[in-house]
């Protein structure tokens, strides 16, 4: 497997114009991607067959501290070229926290103001890091989890629209994009063209409908799946069920050969177990993807499974049921 992080850009991108999303970056924002792929030594290794790999993409090494770097920079970068963030404007969006927090770290380095609805249950270290940044939250019903914030972007977008910039992560198609030319090559180059399975979960669908795009291009042999909680009421944060939610406009249900539906409860023991097992700190949604990836995994005979782990657990802190599990 290469050692190397840096990022490499594929031979073709499937859209017109310029390749790489993050051309124009500056300073601390040419950090994005580059991010560690590290192997699982024990977690779920009695479930898996002696010649199946499992790895973790370490996507909380991000200079914002998770995947959302990735598709927030496109997006505004985006934005910038196209001539819309013009004096007084403010950039509005949608978002469960990742993609707020990666927005307020590039709208404060870029100097532009930021408002973001999210839902009024988002962990309080996610409010925090939002309003350390400056940024104008607009809490939302819990209720409506990621929905109702995404309606409330859209109305203030609506009745204003002199005065934001609605960046629209969920319909964005940078969003995607910036996986198509960062994530996937550098699963690929990481692996050393290895990588049999990806694994990842469902928010905007993003990351998963990037990475697996290009990985199914460039080898058609490779297992795209895609992981989504069980039940609209669930305790994943940042994951969308998709047949009870607004729908994002970049999920492509073609780009995954198999869907896998996961379990609370299963899924949030996982991330305590990684935490004390193997020294890494993740987030619910990790656990989710990885529960999937060891479904998948006990029932190859040999493979190398990549689980994109989204973020870091030091944002669930105050979540002590994420940790008080035996």
């Amino acid at each position: 497997m290469a050692d190397s992080n840096a990022r490499q850009q594929p031979e073709a991108c499937p859209w017109e114009g310029q390749q790489d999303p993050f051309a124009g970056a500056t300073g601390l924002l040419t950090r994005v991607g580059g991010t560690p792929l590290v192997k699982l030594r024990r977690v779920g290794r009695d479930r898996l067959g002696t010649a199946v790999e499992l790895f973790l993409k370490l996507e909380s090494f991000n200079p914002s501290g998770s995947v959302k770097a990735r598709a927030a920079l496109a997006i505004v970068l985006d934005a910038r070229r196209r001539g819309l963030l013009r004096d007084g404007v403010t950039l509005l969006d949608a978002s469960s926290g990742n993609t707020g927090i990666a927005y307020a770290l590039i709208s404060a380095t870029l100097g532009y103001p930021l408002c973001l609805c999210l839902p009024a249950n988002a962990s309080i270290e996610r409010k925090r890091l939002l309003r350390a940044y400056g940024v104008e939250v607009v809490e939302t019903d819990p209720l409506e989890g990621s929905d109702g914030a995404i309606l409330e972007a859209r109305r203030r977008a609506a009745e204003q629209p002199d005065r934001y910039c609605y960046l629209d992560q969920y319909n964005n198609p940078w969003n995607w994009r910036a996986h198509y030319a960062s994530t996937g090559p550098e699963l690929w180059r990481q692996t050393d063209g290895g990588i049999t399975h990806l694994v990842a979960s469902l928010g905007t669908s993003g990351t998963f409908v990037g990475t697996a795009r290009f990985l199914r291009a460039i080898n058609p042999e490779v297992r795209c799946v895609a992981v989504q909680p069980d039940s609209p009421f669930h305790g994943i944060e940042g994951l969308k069920h998709m047949e009870t939610s607004l729908v994002p406009g970049i999920w492509d249900e073609s780009s995954a050969h198999q869907q896998l539906a996961v379990p609370t409860e299963p899924a949030l023991q996982l991330v305590g177990e990684l935490a004390r097992e193997e020294g890494l700190l993740v987030g619910s949604s990790t656990g989710a993807a990885l529960y999937a990836a060891l479904q998948l995994g006990a029932e190859l005979s040999a493979g190398q499974i990549v689980v994109v782990s989204p973020d870091s657990g030091e944002r669930y802190l105050s979540e002590e049921h994420l940790w008080n599990r035996s």
